[in-house]
């Protein structure tokens, strides 16, 4: 069988623990509320922050459609990605997408004096897997529901990080943090810059 079939490591063990966790808050309604109050990131200036958020609120969902389509995300992109950059490397790419993405939302929030912000979500750090496969793959064609038009890879990534910007900016789509996304895409292609000048990887 074709390895990149198989579910690498890294990439099965985050689904599982963003599926367990998820499970466990639905399920107890105890641990939903130690959950949200210690593992969702509050903005710094909150009582309830902590700066571990920045890593936990990673793995807490709002919803089952919110967890389904980011875990389906960093399986079909996610594999790849984990085979070519290797299970370490690929780890560090998520977690700095994911705490890069939170930095700039954050920022934005300060900004605007949106200071009630919570986040929860791994869309920051998938949306930084998204953008690795646009920039690794990007003449690779993809066929994304519900629109079944063949579109590559690199015009994807292009088009969804427009469109976040545009959401975030006119405020439209509200209660999704449109700006985590951008940043998710912009610490990872900053990454694979880096990783590429000093020749640790190829594209």
């Amino acid at each position: 069988m074709n390895p990149y079939f198989r579910t690498p490591p890294v990439v099965k063990n985050l689904i599982i623990a963003n599926a367990l966790i998820f499970l466990a808050m639905w399920l107890l309604p105890q641990v939903n509320i130690i959950a949200e109050r210690f593992c969702a990131l509050y903005w710094f200036g909150s009582p309830l922050f902590h700066s571990y958020q920045y890593v936990t609120y990673m793995f807490l969902h709002g919803g089952f459609d919110h967890l389904f389509f980011n875990m389906f995300a960093l399986w079909m992109f996610g594999r790849t990605l984990e085979y070519e950059l290797g299970s370490k490397r690929f780890l560090v790419y998520y977690l700095i997408c994911g705490v890069g993405a939170a930095l700039i939302q954050m920022l934005v929030a300060w900004l605007t004096g949106e200071l009630g912000i919570v986040l929860i979500g791994a869309s920051g750090a998938v949306m930084g897997v998204l953008l690795a496969f646009g920039v690794m793959h990007p003449n690779e064609v993809l066929i994304m529901f519900p629109i079944p038009i063949p579109i590559k890879a690199k015009w994807f990534v292009i088009g969804y990080a427009a469109l976040e910007l545009f959401y975030g900016a006119t405020g439209q789509a509200a209660g999704i943090a449109h700006f985590a996304h951008v940043g998710g895409m912009l610490w990872g292609y900053l990454l694979l810059l880096y990783w590429k000048r000093r020749g640790a990887i190829r594209y």
